[in-house]
């Protein structure tokens, strides 16, 4: 068999540029793996939703791989890593799909993130793959144990190199051809439960400048406060100007988003807040990013309020999108007994890898 030759990805500035032909490659590959492996075709991103954040690596250095056989692009992977210079962790993915999966293209392409996360002074490497609702005769259990899923030729490989399942992520779905009375029943009861010392406050891309730097301060919360069992989770910094430049990165992309949040009134601070997400096709799948309630405010039901209140808003804003798509850990317990009490129900699992680099 001929030699599989590693060389590292072209960053086109614009995706209808000639030497844009390598990105195009890598996402189509993405999806095509991520929709094998977990059996759902919710998961998909475009190369212009992408190129943004690839473009701007003021926060976050990316970096890509791209391998060729006899010519023809036959996988992909990628190396990312925080800026700050506490960052210890790197995230990657290895990005390979049939007929060209076990010829060791995948082995190639692991190898070449792995050294590149050693050179660049990494101490560990963190991954995560996509598996199916379904059960299979193989089920791999976390180290947090809780939850469970199918091993698949992905997991099989990482397994192999040393790494270690940490964690699964339930993926799970709302569908939005329904009425929503369970949320305006839930917002209606946790509002009043949490009383009058938080207000809900919501807005669309771009986010007002003065709430920017309270906006930074809850995002920054998720490298603490959110179950990540011994995954190494970088904390990495925020401020406004991070969050005007993640607006700017959204919107380039084509894509809208929506925040709703919870100020607690004495204190003038975000405590809680919840992001949806959609693509230019504005009939596709809504996507939700980030979901937090910070700790010293837990158990006022801020996570039911700013979870009911957004899906509210959302139908008005993406009226024809057909359901909303959302990953959270097995052991967040509080975050999934919201999801099921407004309707979300499992559609895929997600693992979370971690590697320790020698």
């Amino acid at each position: 068999m001929s030699e599989i030759i590693i060389t590292d990805l072209v960053v086109p500035e614009r995706l209808d540029a000639p030497e844009a032909a390598e990105f195009h490659a890598m996402v189509a590959i993405g999806n095509r793996q991520a929709e094998l492996d977990a059996g759902i075709d919710d998961l998909v991103e475009t190369a212009e939703e992408q190129l943004p954040s690839w473009r701007d690596q003021t926060d976050r250095s990316h970096r890509g791989f791209i391998a060729r056989r006899d010519g023809e692009i036959v996988g992909a992977a990628y190396l990312s890593t925080a800026n700050d210079t506490q960052a210890t962790s790197a995230e990657m993915g290895v990005i390979v799909i049939p007929p060209h999966w076990g010829s060791g293209v995948e082995q190639a392409l692991l190898d070449r993130v792995e050294r590149t996360a050693r050179e660049l002074g990494r101490a560990s490497v963190l991954t995560w793959t996509l598996h199916p609702a379904t059960s299979d005769e193989r089920m791999l259990t976390p180290t947090t144990g809780w939850g469970r899923v199918a091993a698949t030729a992905l997991s099989d490989l990482l397994s192999a190199n040393g790494y270690v399942l940490e964690q699964v992520e339930r993926n799970s779905i709302l569908p939005l051809n329904g009425p929503l009375t369970l949320a305006e029943e839930k917002l209606k009861a946790a509002t009043a439960f949490a009383g009058d010392d938080y207000r809900i406050v919501s807005w669309t891309l771009p986010t007002p400048e003065p709430l920017r730097a309270g906006y930074a301060d809850v995002i920054s919360r998720m490298a603490t406060d959110v179950p990540s069992g011994d995954l190494d989770i970088d904390e990495e910094a925020w401020d406004a100007d991070r969050v005007v430049r993640h607006d700017q990165n959204l919107a380039a992309g084509g894509q809208l988003l929506s925040v709703a949040a919870v100020e607690h009134v004495p204190t003038g601070r975000l405590v809680a807040f919840n992001e949806l997400v959609i693509g230019a096709d504005r009939a596709g799948v809504t996507h939700q990013f980030g979901t937090l309630v910070v700790k010293e405010h837990r158990g006022k039901r801020l996570g039911t309020i700013v979870k009911c209140a957004n899906l509210l808003r959302w139908r008005d804003i993406a009226p024809d999108s057909p359901k909303i798509s959302t990953f959270n850990a097995e052991e967040n317990r509080p975050m999934l007994d919201i999801n099921e009490a407004i309707g979300f129900v499992p559609a895929s699992y997600a693992g979370a890898w971690q590697k320790k680099l020698d």
